[in-house]
């Protein structure tokens, strides 16, 4: 999708890939096949390379900042990245930025769980838990996060032998995503704050902009994203997700620093998608305007069922709503994998919900009429 955001401006790719079977392999034409986390694969790689920008977190830090001392332009830098590779780091750089937070605490075993769970008991008697417990690094779509209500429950996270974040269980209304993206010079550009729905622990709906959100925490939201990439020097596209409290607060819960899943809506419901002011951003090219091109969009993603033949899908989907967008990823389909996506849009927000969650559910299989 950042491929296809750079082919107007005529930009050349050049791909690291694990296998020459993975999305963007698939319609890239320079793709080297290697493993991002051996240094001199990389180097190799990045020898011919203008700027060097990533679609995961996971490179080495210490293998950036040798590309970065090669002379190589690394958007976002090591630096940045950082914080939204390892949460313990995230974590404590947010709260010493004064960023609301829930409460927090790297633990080193059961015991400390309970202790940590033990402060923030309340005066009814209360131990503390339920606690949710995160591997502070490479976990997501709910993968490497627990919710533990007894010490017994809070051994398995630790079996990894990785660090491990504690962390309060909010009592959240919904959860929200403000998206931004920073250039090089500092210039910066806010999406409207959408609502994303999960569904065990994976986002499953997106709705832009998040309905009924006052315009008072909509600006705090799109703000405290714009001062977090600023604080750490983020270039590109950066997603903060948050929690929106049942006593009107909102908390920053994750980090993302590439294109994310809640700024997916944009290809067809933003002048400037997040894709295209991504590469803007790591290019130092003027930003492009993210406002919303219609009155509500919704972003279903299609998760994998036991229907592999999605084609057959598309006739029912097209021909049930022709403005209707639909966005494969050239994924195997496997059950509860996410293998594409789509988006609405119009005027009325139950129609729009009602036309994404139909045709996401057709193509996965769980709605056949």
């Amino acid at each position: 999708m950042t491929h296809e955001a750079g082919i107007p401006l005529g930009l050349k790719f050049k791909l690291l890939s694990d296998t020459a079977q993975d999305s963007a392999a698939q319609v890239v034409s320079d793709v080297v096949v290697g493993d991002y986390r051996d240094l001199e694969t990389l180097r190799a790689f990045a020898r011919d390379c203008d700027v060097i920008t990533f679609d995961h977190e996971h490179v080495p830090l210490a293998h950036l900042r040798a590309l970065e001392a090669d002379g190589v332009t690394v958007r976002p830098g090591p630096d940045a990245l950082a914080h939204a590779q390892d949460k313990g780091v995230m974590r404590e750089r947010l709260t010493a930025l004064g960023v609301p937070c829930p409460r927090h605490r790297v633990v080193s075993g059961p015991a400390d769980v309970t202790a940590f769970a033990a402060e923030g008991a309340g005066t009814d008697g209360g131990d503390g838990y339920p606690v949710v417990l995160k591997t502070v690094r490479g976990g997501y779509d709910g993968k490497g996060v627990w919710v533990v209500r007894t010490e017994a429950e809070a051994a398995e996270p630790f079996k990894a032998g990785v660090p491990v974040l504690a962390e309060e269980k909010v009592d959240f209304a919904r959860e929200l995503a403000a998206n931004v993206v920073r250039s090089p010079h500092g210039q910066a550009v806010a999406y409207p704050v959408v609502e994303s729905q999960q569904v065990d622990g994976v986002c499953d709906t997106v709705i832009a902009p998040a309905p009924g959100l006052s315009e008072e925490l909509s600006g705090e939201a799109q703000e405290l994203a714009l001062r977090i990439a600023k604080e750490l020097g983020v270039v590109g596209h950066l997603a903060v997700e948050l929690f929106e409290t049942r006593d009107g607060r909102i908390l920053v819960n994750e980090l993302a620093m590439r294109p994310h899943n809640s700024g997916h809506w944009t290809q067809d419901g933003a002048i400037t998608s997040q894709f295209a002011n991504h590469v803007r951003a790591v290019l130092d090219l003027p930003l492009g305007d993210p406002r919303p091109r219609a009155r509500w969009t919704v972003m279903g993603n299609v998760l994998g069922g036991d229907y592999p033949d999605m084609y057959a899908a598309y006739l029912h989907c097209m021909a049930r709503d022709p403005q209707l967008k639909i966005h494969m990823y050239g994924k195997d389909v496997k059950p509860g994998r996410k293998v594409g996506h789509v988006n609405t849009y119009g005027d009325d927000l139950d129609d729009v919900l009602e036309r994404a969650r139909h045709a996401a559910g057709y193509l996965r299989g769980t709605i056949t009429e």
